[in-house]
């Protein structure tokens, strides 16, 4: 709860972060300002408020004004990021990538430079953050590693755009499914049952990754099926070559093709390939309608689908009841 509190104060939705600004600046100068509240402002400034770190002198003033400083800062730095993310968005002419590639660059100057204006404001001197940078380094090398590699992979997949919104993709561990939207940190992929994985940014630079639409959104379909030894072999290549060329989402370039694979144990083992011309629309449904044609091609023509069986041949059957007789 705490945590939704503090997010919600640092980085609001624009809406209420732009009623809230305004209640909060004319508070804040009011208080700085307006003869009315000096007494508040002496009394929170006084020696009985103070803390002393050092040389450095803290008042209640001091750090109340810091905080405030700080939530007006991250305030006007949230309503200008999501306003300059809309108009980014509007731009048509530029493919999604490009317009996520900005919105990130744009999106990082803004808070850079709110943080530099925060730092002003407050009176820290930017020269005594070099003693610091030593530290600051280590931390960012050892505790935000992953977080620092997950930001900078996720604007090389935006740079070089091996994957886009909307790219059918699969993962080494077998997820499946289209990609939604690629953020700072994570990519995330919807997957064919619906599900929103959050995948980070760093898996699509390290591991191995199937784009089904990087090039082109063709894709192959392949079917496995076996006849009897009693089946005409030609007359079944052709019903299973026929039923591919049938199919509305069948394309004739590549054209279909039909393989003798094997002679196997119960059946002759055959492979047809064709190709549909949007993976995207799914594979699963072609492969299943051109199968019942050739089901129902094959009944027609009388070529049988074999199921696995084995024949016991008994010899010398005379020794074998005198055998089990004794």
């Amino acid at each position: 709860m705490m945590r939704k509190i503090l997010l919600l104060l640092l980085k609001p939705k624009a809406w209420l972060a732009e009623i809230l600004l305004v209640l909060l600046m004319i508070g804040f100068f009011s208080l700085t300002f307006s003869d009315y509240l000096l007494p508040i402002k002496e009394f929170l400034d006084s020696d009985k408020l103070s803390i002393s770190l050092g040389s450095t002198h803290l008042s209640a003033y001091q750090i109340f004004k810091t905080i405030i400083t700080i939530i007006i800062v991250f305030w006007l730095t949230s309503i200008l990021s999501e306003f300059g993310e809309k108009q980014i968005k509007t731009l048509k002419k530029l493919k999604t990538s490009n317009i996520s590639l900005i919105t990130k660059a744009f999106q990082v100057l803004v808070y850079s430079i709110a943080f530099l204006i925060g730092l002003d404001v407050l009176g820290i001197n930017l020269t005594t953050l070099a003693i610091f940078s030593g530290a600051i380094g280590i931390g960012i090398g050892f505790g935000l590693q992953k977080i620092t590699s997950n930001f900078i992979s996720g604007l090389i997949l935006l740079l070089e755009k091996s994957i886009e919104t909307n790219d059918l993709v699969e993962l080494a561990d077998g997820t499946y499914g289209f990609i939604r939207h690629t953020g700072a940190r994570y990519t995330l992929i919807e997957t064919l049952e619906g599900k929103e994985i959050m995948i980070p940014n760093e898996d699509f630079i390290t591991n191995r990754v199937t784009n089904w639409t990087f090039s082109n959104s063709t894709g192959r379909i392949e079917i496995k099926i076996g006849i009897s030894y009693e089946s005409d072999i030609e007359k079944a290549m052709e019903l299973m070559l026929e039923a591919a060329k049938t199919h509305p989402r069948c394309v004739c370039d590549p054209k279909p093709t039909c393989y003798l694979r094997e002679f196997a144990d119960s059946s002759i083992n055959f492979v047809l390939f064709f190709w549909v011309a949007d993976v995207t629309e799914g594979r699963y449904e072609s492969q299943s309608d051109v199968m019942r044609n050739i089901w129902k091609k094959f009944k027609e023509n009388n070529i049988i689908i074999p199921y696995p069986q084995r024949d016991l041949y008994i010899k010398n059957l005379a020794a074998s009841g005198k055998l089990f007789s004794e």
